[in-house]
This record gives C-alpha cells, sequence and structure tokens, in this order.
C-alpha cells in the first residue's frame, strides 16, 4: 500500500465535507417543507443510526474539541 500525500488527504477530505453538505442541505430543506405543512420534522437520525462513531465531527476524522468558556 502507498502512502497518501497531502494533495490526496484534502481531495478525499473535500469529498467527505460535499457529501455532508449534500445530507444537511437535504435534511433542512425536508425540514423546512415540513414546517409549511405544519407537520412535526422527523428527527434527526443517532450517531449508532448513521454509522457515525460518537464522539467524532461529520465533517472531519478528528474528534470534537469542547469550546473554552
Amino acid at each position: 500500500m502507498t502512502k497518501g500525500g497531502k494533495a490526496d488527504k484534502w481531495a478525499a477530505r473535500s469529498v467527505r465535507l460535499s457529501a455532508a453538505l449534500r445530507e444537511n442541505l437535504k435534511r433542512r430543506k425536508e425540514q423546512a417543507r415540513a414546517r409549511v405543512r405544519g407537520e412535526e420534522p422527523r428527527p434527526e437520525p443517532s450517531p449508532k443510526e448513521t454509522g457515525k462513531e460518537a464522539g467524532h465531527d461529520a465533517a472531519s476524522d478528528s474528534p470534537r474539541v469542547k469550546p473554552k468558556t
């Protein structure tokens, strides 16, 4: 197996972010349509249902960091 360079990592990150943004937009549009119809929006799936590991940001592979207060 060969090591990926920075360009490969950034390209993969870009693909992941694009997919996440598309899914987010679809979800937000559906929520807006539900509000117009007067319906309750569908609950957001849990990380277990989406296959995402808890404690990680959906847009990156790095763990979430709590902001300092």
